[in-house]
């Protein structure tokens, strides 16, 4: 019996603890606890009225325009039954001083009172479909006060290797309407002939020869000018010599010199030098060079003494992907090749210490495999750490694609956009969007 009472009386206790401190505790309101995130909820409503472009054509409509009422009604029928709301308009004007002032447009709500301390608010720009804003894009190395020249081998006596689909000619289009925006001077090398003269030190149109960029645009093989290059090119079983020569000129001018695809320098080619001469593919006007190409080059590069080497040094890494620069940079240039990419032809990392070669973060394409470099821009380092020619290496396999080779020389040029802005007086109005919960403080 006194067991029984003795749990009573502890039941008792602990209940009236309980009724104590329930009474005393100061408890959020159920509103409080599931609040809404006002300044979220009026974002996401502006833009999901802007989707298809009704919210900016509205705004800069007349104020007797039908579309205002719509507007109202779509804003109501938007947002939860107990969230009231205020949406203002202004005017964004920039007087030739700068200061930037705001116009009130109009105003309109669907609550009576003022919304209160409880209330948020989001705010959102939107444009006239009337006014054009322009981009314009700075020329390559006009930040460092030179005039860069961009070369674009289109040589009609030479053709083209691992460029399946397409002919130089075509790339060599293309490539234009994706650069030439960001040259002061685009010129077509027509023929094997006017690449001799550049190779001579020989300019074509008065143009700006040193630190020019030149683009291979015959994908493994590389033309050869008939003569001099023919001849001194020769090393009696090759013409591994003329790529070493043409590492030198590289060096020689500080030229980029740009390949888009493939094994560089693995054939050399001229249609009238090499007319009975085909790659063992079927394709005449060609010269098996081989492996030893691309060394002989990079020793040219480095100003090495000549040698004939045949081991090959590229490797398949498989797919890569994007450097984050690379994503970076796509973006900014509205270049939008697929990120992920497949490479059979990469240059090793052993390179860079054998032939004094450094590529900067900002020129690195893809992403570092197993020391692969799949794309990238090598910069040759001379005495005092000075650049002396550089060279862009895309060893991916065929069928090209050269948004990758020119989204690879802006990434390394890294030239700027100038974009009109947006706040250009009148053109642009400003919503700013208020919600409040009804019964809120």
């Amino acid at each position: 019996m006194m067991r029984t009472v003795e749990i009573f009386m502890v039941a008792m206790i602990l209940f009236a603890a309980l009724g104590i401190t329930t009474y005393f505790a100061v408890l959020p309101s159920p509103r409080m606890i599931s609040s809404q995130n006002l300044r979220e909820l009026a974002l996401s409503t502006l833009e999901t009225l802007d989707v298809n472009g009704d919210l900016s054509r509205t705004v800069f409509s007349k104020p007797s325009d039908p579309s205002w009422t719509s507007l109202q009604i779509a804003l109501a029928s938007s947002l939860p039954p107990n969230i009231v709301y205020n949406l203002t308009i202004y005017d964004i004007l920039t007087p030739s001083e700068g200061a930037v002032n705001y116009r009130l447009v109009s105003s309109f709500s669907n609550s009576p009172n003022d919304l209160g301390v409880g209330s948020d608010a989001s705010s959102y720009v939107v444009t006239s479909s009337n006014v054009t804003f322009n981009a314009t894009p700075q020329k390559v190395g006009e930040n460092n006060g030179k005039n860069i020249t961009l070369y674009i081998l289109n040589c009609n006596d030479a053709n083209g290797w691992w460029i399946t689909g397409y002919t130089p000619q075509s790339l060599a289009s293309d490539l234009r309407t994706l650069l030439a925006p960001y040259f002061r001077t685009t010129i077509f090398v027509n023929s094997t002939y006017q690449l001799g003269l550049l190779l001579n030190g020989t300019r074509l149109l008065g143009e700006t020869l040193q630190d020019a960029v030149v683009i291979n645009t015959f994908g493994e093989a590389v033309p050869i000018p008939a003569g001099y290059y023919t001849t001194q090119g020769y090393d009696g079983s090759s013409y591994a010599k003329y790529t070493y020569i043409l590492g030198q000129r590289v060096n020689q001018y500080n030229w980029t010199w740009v390949s888009i695809v493939g094994y560089p320098h693995y054939y050399v080619t001229n249609t009238v030098t090499f007319a009975s001469s085909q790659n063992t593919w079927g394709i005449y006007g060609m010269n098996l060079v081989g492996p030893a190409g691309l060394n002989a080059f990079l020793r040219g590069l480095d100003s090495q003494s000549y040698s004939y080497n045949s081991n090959g040094i590229t490797g398949s890494p498989g797919v890569v992907k994007f450097t984050l620069n690379a994503s970076f940079y796509s973006n900014y240039y509205g270049i939008y090749p697929s990120p992920y990419q497949t490479a059979t032809r990469a240059l090793p990392t052993s390179i860079l210490g054998t032939y004094h070669l450094s590529v900067t973060p900002n020129s690195y394409i893809f992403q570092v495999a197993n020391n692969w470099i799949a794309g990238a821009t090598f910069d040759h380092r001379g005495s005092g750490n000075s650049i002396q020619g550089s060279f862009t290496a895309i060893g991916l396999t065929r069928i090209p694609d050269i948004r990758i080779t020119a989204l690879g020389i802006l990434q390394h040029y890294r030239p700027t956009i100038y974009k009109s802005e947006f706040g250009a007086s009148g053109t642009s109005r400003l919503l700013v969007l208020q919600l409040a919960q009804q019964g809120g403080a």
